[in-house]
Formats: structure tokens, sequence, C-alpha cells
């Protein structure tokens, strides 16, 4: 009962000591979006985490700035990043995400926000009889346990954020081939129809010049028996042959 106790009273030790925020953004084009982060003290460790999910190159330009309008961190094009900083002074820090470079390309964009104070000052609630040293041993499994959650919940990250990106690739490409498909089946329709009518123009057209021509010789051979049947009384005498 004793040992849960203190285990209880370690973690939230440990959870007091650390806030943090994730979030997941949709960036849209020509957008520029800051993020707000307090730090009470100087001295405190500022983590910063981001990953772009979906949209465009899976990239964009970030920066990071602090109390004093003074830049710590800056990227162009960068797909994701984690960083941690020191808090050199008290105030707001600022991080923000500029996707100004995208004409039409909204971004999926997965970050989060911590502040840890690692300050070992505070005292942990003992209960009576517990040697110190037995306490400062529960404290650093605690902390262990601590630092080996976050590198599993990064590994997470990291792989959910793989699948995000090659999903998103998944569906582009689904989607070219399906356009692709469907104009290369109307390009083949328009094709065929196009064939029909030039075969059609000229059969049509070989049948007209065919009549023209039977007219003709329809016409000439009525004249020339109209004028051998005239009689010779009127002056008039067939043609030769």
């Amino acid at each position: 009962m004793r040992l849960r106790l203190i285990l209880i009273s370690l973690l939230g030790y440990v959870c007091y000591l650390s806030s943090a925020t994730a979030l997941t953004y949709k960036l849209h084009a020509h957008e520029f979006a800051c993020f707000y982060a307090h730090a009470q003290e100087k001295g405190l460790k500022l983590a910063f985490y981001f990953a772009v999910q979906s949209g465009g190159s899976f990239d964009v330009d970030f920066s990071v700035v602090g109390p004093n309008e003074k830049t710590i961190l800056e990227g162009t094009k960068e797909r994701q990043g984690d960083f941690v900083f020191t808090a050199k002074e008290p105030g707001e820090y600022r991080f923000c995400f500029n996707n100004e470079m995208s004409t039409f390309a909204e971004k999926m964009v997965d970050f989060e926000i911590s502040v840890e104070n690692e300050s070992k000052d505070a005292k942990l609630p003992s209960k009576q009889g517990t040697s110190p040293e037995q306490t400062s041993a529960l404290e650093e499994s605690i902390l262990k346990v601590s630092r080996d959650l976050s590198t599993i919940n990064r590994n997470q990250k990291y792989f959910r954020t793989r699948e995000n990106r090659n999903m998103s690739t998944v569906k582009s490409t689904e989607s070219r081939i399906f356009n692709f498909s469907v104009m290369e089946s109307l390009l083949m329709i328009s094709m065929a129809g196009l064939q029909v009518f030039i075969v059609r123009f000229f059969f049509q057209g070989a049948r007209k010049g065919w009549l023209k021509e039977l007219r003709e010789v329809i016409l000439s051979v009525g004249i020339t028996r109209s004028i051998r049947n005239l009689p010779r009384e009127q002056g008039i005498y067939p043609l030769s042959d």
C-alpha cells in the first residue's frame, strides 16, 4: 500500500513538471498561423515537434520566436522537426507555420508544444519509515519510465506520419490513374467517332461525283439523239459519228 501511494505521488510529480499541447491543424494556402506557449521562469525546457501529414510536397516553413522577438529556430520546406531548447527568459514564445508558398495546396500539420521543468528541488511526499535512498531510486525509475514513454510516443508519431504520407500518396496516385483512364477512354471514343465521320465523308463525296458524271452523260446522249431525229427538210443534219 505504501509503495502504491509513493508511485502515485511520483507520477503526479512528474506530470506536474511538464505540460504539453498536441494539436492537428489544417494550414490553408497562403496562410500564416502561430501558436503560443508561456514560460513562467527562466531555465525551462521547451520541446517543439511537428510533422506534415498530408498536402502538397509534405513540407512547410516554420519559425520559433522568443519574448524579445528574437528568432530561436527557423526552417524552410521542412517535412518534420523535433527540437528542444532552454528558455533564456520568461515570457511568451511563438511557434509559427507559413504556407504562403503554396498556391492552392492545403496541408495537415500535426504538432506538439511542451514546457518541461527539470528542477528536482521540490520535495516528494514520502511515507514515514521510507528511506531517502529508496525514494530517490523510485524517483529515478519513474523518470526513466517517463523518458521511455516519451521515446515510444515519438516513435508512434513517426510511424503515424509515414502511414499518413503513404496513404496520401496512394490516394493521389489512385486519383491520377482514374483521371487518366477516363481521359484515355474519352480520347478513344472521340477517335472512333472521327474515323467514322471521315469514312462517311469520303463515301458520300465519291457517290456525289459518280452521280454528277452519270447525269452529264445522260444529258449529252439525249441531246445527240434529239438532234439526229430532226427532219432534214428543216436544213438541220445530224452530226457525223
